[in-house]
């Protein structure tokens, strides 16, 4: 199936695309291209940068993935906003690693099932929990909060405070309390 639908030159692109499934399969949710490129390229070796992207994209135009959402993310300290797309395996993609998946190392397949194993949790919070903050022309600083799934927004807070410390205090506490964070709230609010 990944040999008719996609014409590659060597067999190392071909294993390259299906380590991204086997990745995507493994961590079974949607996941950002910066996501992917940090857990196979920079944190593990499993693939160099310049192949992941070009996989990556392989894999994107013969729909073995699919783009599932695009959306505001977070204002940037710039003040501009972000685009980050969430992609997802498709039934083909699926289908395709179902039949191919031994052509990848059994000694990498667990590697990467040990890691992802070890880390969804840290990547899922790093996608859905959004924090940024940036400085208000009067010396203040506004710190936007978020917590998002793939396809919609669940929850924005913005809020102004007085220095850039607290603003950057608020924003590296936000992954380990936004989930209780926004349980009290729908408690509270549900009553």
């Amino acid at each position: 199936m990944l040999d008719d639908r996609i014409d590659m030159e060597t067999d190392n692109s071909k294993l390259n695309s299906l380590i991204l499934l086997f990745v995507f399969d493994k961590m079974d949710v949607p996941l950002t291209e910066s996501t992917i490129l940090e857990m196979c390229c920079s944190r593990n070796n499993w693939i160099n940068y310049m192949e992941c992207k070009q996989a990556f994209n392989i894999l994107l135009k013969n729909n073995f993935i699919t783009m599932i959402s695009s959306s505001k993310g977070p204002v940037s300290a710039s003040g501009a906003p972000t685009i980050e797309s969430a992609y997802a395996l498709t039934v083909d993609g699926r289908m395709c690693l179902s039949h191919l998946f031994y052509y990848i190392p059994a000694s990498l397949r667990a590697e990467i099932v040990d890691y992802v194993t070890e880390n969804r949790m840290h990547y899922r919070r790093r996608q859905e929990y959004t924090r940024d903050y940036y400085m208000n022309e009067d010396g203040t600083h506004t710190v936007v909060l978020g917590i998002k799934d793939p396809t919609k927004q669940l929850l924005k807070i913005k809020m102004n405070v007085d220095s850039r410390a607290t603003a950057k205090s608020i924003c590296n506490k936000w992954d380990e309390k936004a989930s209780q964070i926004f349980a009290s709230l729908y408690e509270l609010l549900d009553e």
